[in-house]
């Protein structure tokens, strides 16, 4: 039997996909044990994972949480267990890439947020339909949506559980990228390879320092710049040697 939500390490990237494609991806306690499992070993692979690609196999990439599985009273192995692993997955000292093709709705859109960068196919349809459940979220969405969007965006999103396209995301600024159907694919391995080629230890590094400084005042996100920063990499004397080598 295929594995809920699988992991696939290629080239430096650990690629985890959400695998219940006949179920349009939707989120059960199972899928989060194993998302919880590969994150953990992830936050430890510094030396051999330097990107974490999160998609959905199928036709999207998730429709949210499973209401079959909330309607049979199915319980984490703790409170919040599942918004305590989103955090775990934003957290990563590496990169986190979202790549939305279809349906991101609710919880689906709370896991997207993860990422550090969000690519979307024109056919994505991203929405936030706690309103039409009478729930309201427990995953992150009244944070990192409003981050992303801004408040106003974020309330609209939320007090009309409308969806938005991937351009409509893009325009937003929920989505960094929106990219034809037909090149999706070829355009999220591209990303993968361009921010791979870049020094690991640097996107670390930055990812650390603009997650630590988000808050903020300049004046004090500058002094933890200037006081805090990790200086130069391992590589960097390889990197430019070998660009004074060309």
């Amino acid at each position: 039997m295929d594995k809920p939500l699988t992991r696939e390490d290629r080239n430096g990237a650990a690629i985890l996909t959400l695998n219940r494609p006949d179920k349009l991806n939707a989120l059960t306690i199972d899928m989060f044990l194993l998302l919880r499992e590969h994150v953990d070993a992830i936050a430890q692979q510094t030396d051999k994972i330097g990107l974490v690609l999160l998609r959905g196999a199928g036709k999207c990439f998730c429709a949210g949480n499973d209401l079959a599985s909330i309607a049979s009273g199915a319980k984490p192995p703790k409170p919040w267990f599942q918004g305590e692993t989103i955090e775990k997955l934003a957290n990563l000292p590496q990169p986190v890439i979202t790549a939305v093709h279809g349906h991101c709705y609710t919880g689906g859109l709370e896991l997207a947020l993860a990422g550090d960068i969000i690519v979307a196919s024109a056919n994505a349809k991203f929405g936030d339909t706690h309103g039409k459940w009478a729930l309201t979220p427990v995953w992150g969405m009244s944070q990192r949506l409003p981050r992303r969007v801004g408040a106003a965006k974020a309330k609209e999103m939320m007090f009309t559980s409308r969806t938005y396209s991937g351009a409509q995301a893009e325009q937003i600024g929920l989505a960094n990228f929106c990219v034809a159907d037909d090149v999706f694919e070829a355009e999220v391995e591209k990303l993968t390879k361009e921010i791979l080629g870049n020094s690991w230890f640097s996107h670390r590094a930055n990812k650390k320092l603009v997650d630590d400084t988000e808050g903020l005042s300049l004046k004090a996100g500058l002094a933890h710049e200037i006081y805090k920063s990790e200086g130069r990499g391992p590589d960097s004397q390889e990197r430019i040697a070998a660009f004074m080598k060309r």
